[in-house]
């Protein structure tokens, strides 16, 4: 007999492709299980007349994932995992990541213009992207914009904003990295914590062993590391932390961005370590910049 495993989804385009990807691994897996796709509107997605800090940070766009889960209405949801909050769920905990994607930032013009003289408005969505945007686009001027990635591309190429600064991942999975004009190295604009992974959430007490060639052990470890830094500085869409991890020659190497409010700027630490040891590591990390710049 064959069993129905329901993903939950958010209806964005890119959340239904990335969420399939997940269906066709276990259709293609396991035959006897039968993915079934369930999507819902989030808060976050509703509200697009104001900014997320504003109503709440980056929760709005799981609860109602969330409670599908607690109730028994999806098995399963899969996310962006810079989408959720750092406290995860003993109830409905993460259950396993994917390999990640591309993880830089990306620039992008309206369509059909090739050359930009960086000026006028730059469009994007996080204070993270902003203040560091700044520093490289000194003359232009930067707004918010709200909305999935295909909704701020069409207010881009509506003429609303002159440029926008994007998640290269997001493009590249929706089938659109033919719009990105520049790639920005993580060195010009540190990424945000888990950017570019897809975090599975499942419901304590059931079995996902069917996820297990899927999933990621890597990834997992990184993710930890960039959400520990990012949760010990109580980071979220309202506070500009970044965190990016890799492996090199090995090491786990993580390098967190630390906000100085009073002063309006920030400082880039690094710290390496063993993998293994990646939570504990982005937890030093967060204390060493706090301890140095946050008197």
């Amino acid at each position: 007999m064959d069993e129905i495993i329901r993903i939950g989804s958010r209806e964005s385009r890119l959340a239904v492709i990335q969420t399939m990807q997940v269906a066709e691994y276990i259709k293609e897996h396991h035959p006897r299980m039968k993915p079934e796709l369930i999507t819902m509107e989030t808060t976050g997605d509703r509200r697009l007349d104001v900014t997320l800090d504003k109503i709440g940070g980056k929760g709005l766009f799981v609860k109602e994932l969330d409670l599908a889960l607690l109730d028994g209405r999806i098995d399963l949801a899969v996310h962006s995992l810079k989408d959720m909050p750092m406290e995860e769920s003993e109830r409905i905990p993460i259950v396993g990541y994917s390999k990640r994607e591309d993880v830089r930032d990306v620039l992008v013009l309206p369509a059909g213009v090739k050359q930009w003289n960086s000026e006028g408005v730059i469009g994007c969505s996080s204070f993270r992207r902003r203040i560091q945007g700044e520093r490289l686009y000194p003359k232009a001027r930067f707004q918010s914009v709200r909305g999935n990635v295909l909704t701020r591309l069409e207010k881009l190429d509506r003429g609303e904003y002159d440029a926008l600064i994007l998640a290269a991942a997001g493009l590249i999975r929706l089938g659109l990295s033919h719009r990105i004009h520049h790639y920005f190295s993580t060195d010009e604009i540190l990424p945000a914590a888990g950017q570019g992974i897809l975090a599975l959430q499942g419901r304590s007490g059931m079995h996902y062993g069917f996820l297990e060639g899927y999933l990621d052990t890597e990834a997992g470890y990184i993710a930890g590391g960039e959400r520990a830094f990012v949760r010990y500085l109580d980071g979220g869409c309202s506070s500009p932390v970044a965190a990016y991890g890799q492996t090199q020659e090995g090491e786990f190497v993580l390098r967190g961005l630390y906000y100085i409010e009073k002063e309006g700027t920030y400082q880039i630490g690094t710290k390496r370590g063993r993998l293994e040891d990646a939570q504990q590591i982005g937890i030093s990390l967060a204390k060493e910049l706090e301890a140095e710049y946050g008197r």
